[in-house]
């Protein structure tokens, strides 16, 4: 673009440089404008030389930021000159002052294909550069078909070829539909042949864009990107020019590895094995360099590698050699790098295996919580919340708080928020939790949210036994001088609840717990002034016989805020002074609040509605609700009146169908008043370590005081496997006094049974016998109770609940009040299945006998598996489902590893025990399994599911599975409960639990006349 030719252009630059201010720079545009439009209305008189020169001008002018609303039309005209430097012009001018929709563009369109289809391959070059820069789907309906011929030509020169990949990338952005994957697929393969890097590479960069959309149609390209990475971890034919500082071509290798990414998994073993010794030497060969240069090519071809490891679910010594070279990265000087190291591992811990391989760092990574750069501050936070766990979590959690008072203002909310959530998930006892939160508020009470104090009040209100060390706390808290809202607000509400659990400890006197409340009162704003007065209305209620000195003093204050301008407060004010004056009925109408009802930890909810949704976030939550969450209060929830709580039962897991007992070298198992009760043999320090398991776990249904000895955990096994040997649901019974009704038989045993059959007995004890008969249509089941009474006296008070989870949809009909003597009666019970879920429904049910107020919950067999059907697809059917399936979250694939070893006869008789179908044949493997079902619900109606496992002869205690649907959710209660099959790990059953005397019925039942025998035998 020679401009030193054109003087008339290099006078006006001059002209605009030597203007003194806007003002003048102005005026010398608009004059040039205007002679400019006045040359271009006498177009005919315009040599080409001239035309030239003004749209270099119009260019020039449009560049200092000034508005060009004409010479369009001769800047395109220019497009269609014979000579080069006329097209030049036209072509760089049209690509300034054009965007992709202006109309002026329509009449390039032919000059530009002409050029495109031409023979000069300048001409195609400067029109495939305009092509790539404006795009637009006009030119991708018009243009696409000839810049594809250009790209597959082998008569062209690699400088075209290489622009027309760049620009049929931009076509495709705008305008997907141009490239038909059921063509292109062989041309993008034969591309990957090229020799040309330069070509290879812009080819690369129109497959990353192909595959992220659609890879299904792409897998004859895989073994091909595979080759590409050999060939330039070898160095071999890599001209000099495409190698950067001793790397070859670092930009192709991390976009083919970012290609490789998008496919779910690599089938061939000879690929998956090249592949694996390609990243092998590239995590090898990276380090740490003086030249920076060469330090940021390296990086990035390293962390595409790191990515690309995980996604492929290396072997974990593999894992820990990342892992490893991560934490040499997180120790260098260079922030950049450090920052990279951390980002990376929290993209680790995706892969759950080597998390306790990264917490070998975690010195390091506090230590980078007080770095200097605030995002490395900020990444080393994110990596501390995903590796805590049980086993660290007090470590991490007392670092941060330390860390609290020193953090920058813009990180204490999410630092709060962070210490929070892993207090409440790990905490090794109750009363260390309620310690946490205290010292989070009171060092950063302006950053707590109310949620967080909300949670705590929560806790102490449902757990019985923490509510006196809570109230001691909340009453040494409120003797500093000064103090948080926040803090008076939590320790106000405590006191007013339990201070009269502290009555006989000096200075927690009913008017000493007063009087340090009501020194805080002028101190707070009025938000907080309707819980010191609820606070007061309490502690009234508490002092007992009443104190008139104390009585008067409180309704002053009463009096005082019934004229309050703020509505909450003038209520609260008039209705506790005219409560408080009623005497006795002060204690029944300001009894003690209930327990709280369970629901998802809204801490836990905002720091996922905070998180940034990027990629790796994103990975991160869909792991996250992939794991049972244990940060759930779980009590009693039954209400006064009978009804079920809405969502009781929400986090019951289906049990294994392995028919097992844990080991009783760990647990000890009885079977008392019709539950099954385990207890754990660790001693525990204090009852708030008891309730901890409770608290924990995913569920557990508390029963009264009377129901259990306190040291028990009233717990019921829900996984049944090794993975979820903490997972337990307790029985429990209820009634009017301690029950002494023993049930007859294993209650999980003749569960598990009717898991893997759809008759059979669920429950009997010395009175009656609760049998099923079940019947599965798809989605719809029918089940019939049989309650079968075996005396010759009649139960009375009969009732049943059905405790539904949220994903089955259950009506059960009347149930009888009275079951006559030796008579038997039938319930029928619809169920219909919404949504995929292991969770589990439970039949509430009691009966009267004489004296004997029986209660059992008994889990109900409406479980997964029974909405399965098995279903034999051939090898055409198979594999092109299989790969129209893509990666997560429709194709999820894990290592499990502590599978109790069984041939692969065994294993596929298991599945096909739970109408998982095993298609013999399909695998070429001989140790791999691969079977097939359809699933259904009402929101997924009929889906196919595929089962893909892979087995080592050497070691058969670990597999890899993969499971494939067409529904996310699906896929992963598919996987989850294949998995809790596989680990279960039997041992000998248990010998029955000695009966304890108790009261015979009037008439014991006999052999031949029992119904409940008649009825065992009709089922």
């Amino acid at each position: 673009m020679a401009l030193s030719g054109m003087r008339g252009l290099s006078v006006f630059i001059s002209d605009i440089r030597n203007c003194q201010n806007k003002e003048q720079e102005r005026l010398r545009v608009d004059k040039e404008l205007g002679n400019i439009r006045t040359r271009f209305k006498n177009e005919k008189g315009l040599t080409p030389y001239e035309k030239k020169k003004y749209v270099w001008k119009m260019l020039y002018i449009y560049m200092l930021g000034y508005d060009v609303d004409f010479g369009h039309m001769e800047a395109v005209s220019l497009i269609s000159a014979p000579k080069y430097p006329e097209k030049q012009v036209g072509y760089i001018v049209t690509s300034c002052l054009l965007n992709e929709n202006h109309d002026f563009l329509r009449l390039a369109i032919n000059a530009v294909r002409n050029d495109i289809i031409g023979r000069n391959e300048t001409f195609q070059c400067l029109a495939l550069t305009l092509v790539g820069n404006i795009g637009g789907r006009e030119f991708a309906e018009s243009l696409a078909p000839d810049v594809q011929k250009l790209l597959i030509s082998s008569s062209c020169r690699p400088l075209v070829r290489k622009k027309a990949a760049l620009c049929l990338l931009r076509l495709y952005r705008k305008n997907p539909d141009v490239v038909n994957v059921d063509g292109w697929s062989d041309r993008m393969a034969q591309l990957l042949d090229e020799r040309d890097l330069g070509v290879l590479t812009s080819s690369m960069s129109l497959l990353v864009a192909l595959v992220s959309n659609n890879h299904d149609s792409y897998w004859s390209c895989l073994p091909k990107c595979v080759k590409i990475l050999e060939r330039l971890a070898r160095n071999q034919d890599v001209p000099q020019e495409y190698t950067y500082y001793g790397i070859p071509s670092p930009w192709l290798q991390v976009k083919t590895m970012r290609v490789l990414q998008y496919f779910p998994t690599i089938e061939d073993p000879n690929t998956r094995r090249s592949l694996f010794e390609v990243l092998q030497r590239i995590l090898m060969g990276t380090d740490v360099v003086k030249n920076v240069n060469k330090n940021n090519a390296s990086h990035a071809v390293l962390f595409e590698a790191l990515a690309l490891v995980m996604h492929l679910d290396a072997e974990k010594e593999m894992m820990s050699q990342c892992v490893a070279l991560l934490g040499k990265f997180i120790a260098v000087r260079e922030p950049n790098i450090r920052y990279l190291g951390l980002e990376n591992m929290s993209r680790m811990l995706m892969v759950t295996d080597v998390q306790d391989i990264i917490k070998r760092h975690q010195a390091q990574i506090i230590t980078s919580l007080k770095d200097p750069d605030i995002s490395i501050r900020r990444r080393a936070l994110d990596l501390l919340y995903g590796m805590c766990d049980v086993s660290n979590a007090k470590d991490i959690v007392e670092e941060l708080l330390q860390y609290l008072s020193t953090a920058d203002f813009a990180m204490r909310e999410e630092l709060s928020l962070k210490a929070a959530i892993l207090a409440e998930k790990f905490a090794p006892d109750l009363s260390w939790y309620v310690d946490v939160i205290l010292q989070l508020i009171d060092k950063a009470g302006d950053f707590v949210s109310d949620d967080i104090w909300f949670r705590v009040v929560q806790f102490v209100t449902n757990n019985e036994d923490l509510q006196p060390y809570a109230a001691v706390k909340a009453r040494e808290y409120l003797d500093k001088p000064a103090i948080h809202e926040t803090m008076v607000k939590v320790s106000a509400y405590l006191l007013g609840e339990y201070s009269h659990l502290l009555a006989r400890r000096p200075g927690c006197s009913p008017k000493e717990i007063f009087s340090i409340i009501h020194e805080k009162l002028p101190t707070v704003s009025t938000s907080t002034i309707p819980i010191l007065l609820s606070t007061y209305a309490k502690i009234l209620m508490h002092t007992q016989p009443p104190d008139p000195e104390l009585q008067n003093q409180i309704w002053a204050i009463f009096s005082k805020y019934e004229s309050c301008i703020d509505a909450e407060i003038q209520q609260r004010a008039v209705e506790y002074f005219a409560l408080s004056r009623k005497g006795a009925a002060l204690m029944d109408i300001l009894a003690e609040m209930p327990k709280f009802p369970e629901r998802q930890s809204a801490l836990i909810k905002k720091a996922e509605d905070t998180e940034a949704d990027t990629a790796e976030q994103s990975a991160i939550k869909l792991r996250a609700q992939q794991q049972t969450s244990n940060a759930l209060v779980v009590t009693d929830q039954r209400p006064a009146n009978g009804t079920p709580a809405v969502n009781q039962l929400s986090l019951v897991k289906i049990p294994s169908m392995s028919n097992v007992d844990h080991n009783l070298a760990d647990q000890e198992v009885t079977q008392a008043n019709g539950t099954l009760t385990v207890m754990d043999p660790q001693p525990t320090t204090s009852s708030g370590g008891d309730l901890l398991g409770d608290l924990l776990g995913p569920l557990a249904i508390e029963g009264p005081p009377g129901a259990a000895v306190q040291s028990e955990h009233n717990l019921v096994s829900g996984v049944e496997g090794a993975s979820y040997a903490e997972e337990r649901l307790a029985i429990a019974t209820v009634g009017e006094q301690a029950n002494t009704v023993q049930p007859i038989g294993n209650i999980a045993e003749r569960f598990h049974a009717l898991c893997m059959k759809d008759s059979g007995v669920l429950y009997e004890d010395p009175y009656i016998q609760i049998g099923i008969k079940a019947e599965w249509r798809a989605h719809h089941g029918r089940l019939v109770l049989f309650l079968g009474n075996k005396n010759t006296a009649p139960l009375v008070s009969v009732q049943a609940l059905i405790l539904s989870p949220s994903h089955l949809k259950m009506e059960l009909s009347l149930v009888p009040e009275t079951i006559p003597p030796r008579a038997q009666v039938q319930c029928p019970l619809e169920v219909i299945n919404l949504c995929p879920s292991r969770d589990v429904a439970v039949l509430d049910f009691s009966y009267k006998f004489g004296t004997y107020v029986v209660n059992v919950k008994l889990r109900l067999p409406a479980v997964f598996n029974k909405f399965l059907q098995p279903i034999s697809v051939s090898a055409d059917e198979f594999f092109p489902q299989w790969r129209s399936l893509s990666g997560p979250p429709l194709k999820l694939q894990e290592v499990v590893r502590g599978v109790r070893p069984m041939s692969l006869m065994e294993m596929a008789n298991l599945f096909n025990s739970f109408r998982l179908m095993v298609c013999p044949g399909l695998d070429p493997n001989p140790n791999n399994l691969v079977a097939s079902t359809t699933f259904y619900s009402e929101s997924t109606r009929a889906m196919l599911c595929l089962v893909r496992i892979e087995t080592d002869p050497a070691d058969r205690t670990q597999l890899r599975m993969t499971v494939a649907s067409g529904d996310p959710m699906l896929t992963f209660e598919l996987k989850e409960f294949v998995k809790e099959q596989l680990i279960s790990i039997p041992t000998a059953s248990q010998a029955p639990a000695t009966v304890p005397p108790q009261a015979q019925p009037t008439s014991p039942p006999t052999a031949l006349s029992d119904p409940g025998a008649m009825l065992a035998g009709l089922l």
